[in-house]
């Protein structure tokens, strides 16, 4: 990630603050608004992302660096020029009220929860959160909508132009992923801090213990600032714990949704699945606070419910939760996170859980799902997994757990919601390639096959070949599995769409599909059974930009 791109997402975090508060005025001290650039009136939205993408590390340079990774905290003090170059200091960020978020699954639910809640009170919030979904701008959210693209493309290219005029050799930062080095822990002054739950992910820069990505995790508590984490496993609580008495941070378990519920009405939550309560749970606590320190500007020491009992971490507050915080959570919404469309026969389900963690989360709230659905049903169902992963995840292991909602067919498409990107900056991606990407698909259907032999007959069949075949491999897989549950490649999203659909689905409704889709004898074959079938369930999971770019060609109004 290039120097530009690292401060453009620095300096913006979940932020919230009435609109008297000093938020408003540190963007008015900023002065960017006075810095000329005769450029903008003619630039689009779709530029300005295109030159955000240029500054992308491309793909094998990223390889370079993960054997040549330099010093993380030089990495880290590094981000302070970034900023200076841009017109801002730390101290400006000190000036923000911040609620800093970090965790390895359901931080970004949290965040939406926090941010509502607060909301709900009437305060002004600013919500920054990574990765986006459909268009980039996501990623910076006022009152809980993304900036608008005339707001995203007048500030990026001022931006742009004084980082290019102050430009300097500096380290390239990685950022993205929260912890002790994340460029987002420039933030010295948070009002609260909190952890979601902790699993394994990003082990190449992490760790590859969970105990290891906790202490890297736990990298952004301050001394005397409180923070909150859910319930975790006895290792990565020990480690979080640990380092918040090293610097005399106040560190507080969550009690369950259910303590707060006691004695009052259920509380209903705008995002599905159990495993959401945990985030809610931390989303009340963290809001709680805030609103605490905003009536009292210091939230110090908070009045634990009881003595901590487990690994010495006290409790929590428990409160009855007011109005507000019933109306915040309740009208929460977080775009592809265990989200559902219903269209005629067709029900997709969203989910961009991408850890083991998150994918057995998932799988729950699929099944739950559909056992409510099976009480409706008036036919023959069919259940298909549209799967894809990125980065150092182990797809084997992730597949295997999503093996027991038993679908009838597996579809593995690369993050392209077209064969072509070139149209659509937003969907870009340089630190891959086209070829890496389509192994990587072919990678999960082996293993998706190896799976399925194992359970149907393990000594029967072996395992198909991964290798490419040439220019008709960017269409189908070459080899038609063996297994009994049918497994597909396709070389994009809107291929492997237009096959689940059928044209079923009232909204998704391409000009043409290509004549060869259905040239594959397991697509010939299946095509029938779907165009027939009374409901077609389809799951979509394993990566956020593949849910990312479903929903950009399922709802085509977010591309707006």
């Amino acid at each position: 990630m290039s120097p530009a791109r690292c401060h453009l997402r620095a300096a913006l975090f979940l932020a919230a603050a009435s609109a008297r508060s000093v938020t408003t005025q540190v963007a008015a001290r900023r002065g960017l608004s006075a810095w000329p650039v005769p450029q903008e009136h003619s630039m689009e939205y779709q530029d300005a992302v295109r030159m955000l993408n240029t500054l992308q590390t491309n793909a094998s340079y990223l390889e370079q660096a993960k054997h040549q990774r330099g010093d993380p905290q030089t990495q880290l003090e590094a981000m302070e020029l970034y900023l200076a170059r841009s017109g801002l200091q730390v101290e400006d960020l000190d000036r923000l009220n911040i609620i800093h978020v970090t965790g390895t699954k359901g931080k970004g639910s949290t965040c939406a929860f926090t941010e509502c809640i607060l909301r709900s009170y009437g305060l002004k919030t600013g919500f920054f959160s990574s990765p986006h979904l459909v268009q980039v701008r996501e990623r910076i959210r006022i009152n809980g909508q993304p900036i608008s693209p005339d707001l995203f493309t007048k500030y990026f290219w001022r931006l742009y132009h004084r980082l290019e005029e102050t430009k300097v050799d500096l380290a390239v930062v990685e950022v993205g992923i929260g912890g002790t080095y994340d460029c987002t822990n420039i933030i010295r002054k948070p009002v609260v801090c909190g952890v979601s739950s902790l699993g394994i992910d990003h082990t190449s820069l992490l760790g590859d213990t969970v105990e290891k990505i906790a202490w890297q995790k736990g990298g952004i508590f301050k001394q005397g600032v409180p923070a909150f984490t859910v319930l975790q496993p006895e290792g990565p609580l020990a480690v979080l714990r640990d380092r918040a008495q090293q610097i005399s941070c106040p560190l507080y378990l969550c009690p369950p949704l259910e303590a707060l519920e006691e004695g009052g009405l259920p509380l209903t939550l705008g995002l599905e699945g159990e495993h959401q309560r945990s985030n809610a749970a931390l989303a009340l606590q963290l809001a709680h606070c805030w609103l605490q320190w905003q009536d009292h500007h210091d939230a110090g020491e908070l009045k634990a419910s009881r003595p901590g009992l487990l690994w010495q971490l006290p409790l929590a507050p428990v409160f009855q939760p007011t109005s507000n915080m019933r109306l915040g959570l309740r009208n929460t919404e977080w775009l592809g996170r265990t989200q559902v469309l219903r269209r005629g026969p067709l029900i997709w389900y969203l989910d961009g859980a991408h850890t083991p963690s998150s994918v057995q989360a998932c799988v729950r709230w699929f099944r739950q799902a559909l056992q409510v659905r099976e009480k409706l049903s008036s036919g023959p169902e069919v259940r298909v997994l549209l799967f894809n992963t990125t980065g150092d995840r182990d797809s084997a292991v992730l597949l295997k757990l999503l093996q027991p909602c038993q679908f009838n067919y597996a579809v593995f498409c690369p993050n392209l919601t077209e064969v072509s990107s070139t149209g659509n900056a937003d969907q870009q991606n340089f630190t891959v390639t086209l070829d890496q990407v389509l192994l990587r698909c072919l990678e999960h259907q082996q293993h998706w096959n190896c799976l399925d032999e194992e359970q149907a007959s393990p000594a029967l069949w072996s395992a198909p070949s991964p290798e490419l075949a040439g220019p008709a491999s960017l269409l189908l897989a070459p080899h038609p599995p063996h297994s009994s549950a049918s497994s597909l490649v396709f070389s994009c999203i809107s291929y492997a769409l237009q096959w689940i659909s059928q044209g079923r689905d009232p909204v998704f409704q391409p000009p043409s599909s290509p004549k060869s889709l259905l040239t594959h004898p397991v697509a010939c074959s299946g095509a029938s059974v779907l165009r027939e079938a009374a409901a077609v369930h389809v799951l979509v999971t394993g990566s956020l930009h593949l849910v990312g770019g479903v929903l950009k060609l399922l709802e085509p109004a977010l591309s707006q």
